[in-house]
């Protein structure tokens, strides 16, 4: 037999149930039209710097022809590795302050799996060992030696990174600096590369040979998930170029795609991690830093501390250089 109390406490619970019932339908219903009241431009590809056009040219290829964005990344970003030309970005990379080209490599995929190398020699596709570690190890960096010999017993051929142009240019900034690495705003050209596919999976990959004449044995931002590059599949993506030790400081990549989950846009959320740079650093000589991000609805942004940043991007409509806003000249 029931007592008062009993009828008491069954009705309130009724009460929770009806109640958190017409909750749920309401916010389902309004994720439903929040989803829907925008296009999604896909596929898209989007890089950092002048170098980013022939790399989207790639990664379009791939993308237009229903290809995995995560496909697009490492074959985008391997034709600025290969090109020995861009003294910033693997074969032909300016060395360290000792004569070693080093690199550093990260990618990620729209399952938060993510794989990198650092202070890697002698590999001229760090990208490609990145996506090996990924794919086939338990871990996420392997550094040095030992990222060496995995990419050795994976197959990649050993060769000499240093170009003759590039020993030229270290011998002539040994003459001059001794031995003293200078930073400026003009020795940072990672590629960091994002992009959408048609099934609206993102992806994203990071590769450079890090700051000219570095002291032998420095990491930057570029091969640290969450810091020079981020990609979460339920908000977008972001990557970082610059003076990797200011992004590392702020976790750059990750904040921009965290501001983008509360709301932001990519440009909005790219110049305030640009603002917390600024912010951070009392001397920005030289100090240059620039975001891109890409969300998951194909919408896109970047922003830099100093002028002079620009990156690439590619739809099936457009395929152009946008000189990015700056916080500074």
């Amino acid at each position: 037999m029931k007592t008062r109390r009993d009828f008491i406490k069954l009705s309130a619970l009724g009460s929770v149930a009806v109640l958190t019932s017409s909750c749920s339908t309401s916010e389902k219903e309004l994720k439903e039209k929040i989803n829907t009241s925008k296009k999604v431009i896909k596929p898209i590809v989007i890089s950092t710097w002048n170098h980013g056009m022939q790399a989207n040219k790639i990664s379009w290829g791939i993308l237009s022809n229903g290809g995995t964005a995560l496909d697009a990344v490492e074959a985008g970003v391997r034709v600025t590795e290969s090109d020995p030309n861009n003294s910033s970005v693997g074969l032909g990379g300016l060395p360290d302050r000792d004569g070693f080209v080093t690199l550093d490599a990260c990618i990620m995929n729209h399952k938060n799996e993510c794989g990198a190398v650092a202070f890697l020699q002698d590999i001229e596709n760090p990208i490609s060992v990145a996506r090996k570690v990924m794919e086939d190890t338990q871990h996420v960096m392997l550094v040095g030696e030992g990222a060496k010999q995995f990419a050795l017993e994976k197959g990649f051929e050993e060769i000499n990174l240093l170009t003759e142009n590039s020993k030229i240019a270290w011998e002539k900034w040994k003459e001059r600096s001794n031995y003293k690495p200078t930073i400026n705003s003009e020795n940072h050209d990672t590629i960091g590369l994002l992009a959408l596919d048609e099934n609206g999976n993102l992806s994203g990959a990071c590769t450079t040979s890090g700051m000219a004449y570095k002291l032998h044995g420095r990491v930057g931002d570029s091969p640290i998930i969450g810091a020079g590059l981020f990609v979460d599949n339920e908000v977008g993506a972001a990557c970082a170029t610059g003076m990797g030790e200011a992004v590392i400081r702020i976790a750059g990549s990750a904040i921009v795609v965290e501001l983008m989950r509360n709301g932001v846009s990519p440009y909005e959320a790219c110049k305030e991690a640009v603002t917390r740079v600024v912010k951070k650093h009392k001397d920005l000589t030289g100090l240059q830093v620039g975001f891109i991000a890409l969300n998951n609805y194909g919408e896109h942004g970047g922003y830099s501390v100093y002028s002079g940043f620009n990156y690439a991007v590619h739809t099936k409509s457009r395929n152009e250089m946008i000189d990015a806003k700056f916080n500074r000249k």
